[in-house]
């Protein structure tokens, strides 16, 4: 599962898979995701959705779950992409937690593969 996140980058090699673990805190402490929904939306620039990924919980109760990114989602051309995640709650709420920087755009970015199956 090769990949990394920085800041407002989540950098991924094309065709491969990529899980993102996320423990949501507020104030320090584990948020409780029961009922809530985490969602992630890849985008060209032009805002046409490339691929959404929903969250799979790990650990609601202690504000955990991840994004399952598959090959077949990482098999776009290479570039950029505009992304974020958003968790949903219960009570209809939406809350954005990445990228964290609330006046950035986040990105998405697919590098070069050399080994094709």
């Amino acid at each position: 599962m090769s990949g990394t996140i920085q800041n407002n980058l989540i950098t991924v090699r094309q065709g491969d898979s990529f899980a993102i673990n996320l423990a949501v805190k507020r104030n320090c402490k584990p948020v409780d995701l029961t009922g809530a929904t985490v969602l992630m939306q890849v985008r060209d620039e032009g805002g046409n959705l490339i691929f959404a990924v929903t969250g799979t919980a790990v650990d609601v109760v202690n504000g955990k779950v991840a994004l399952l990114i598959t090959p077949a989602e990482t098999s776009i051309n290479v570039g950029d992409y505009k992304t974020d995640i958003q968790i949903t709650g219960a009570d209809g709420s939406v809350n954005t937690i990445f990228p964290a920087n609330v006046n950035a755009i986040g990105t998405f970015r697919i590098t070069p593969q050399v080994t094709e199956g």
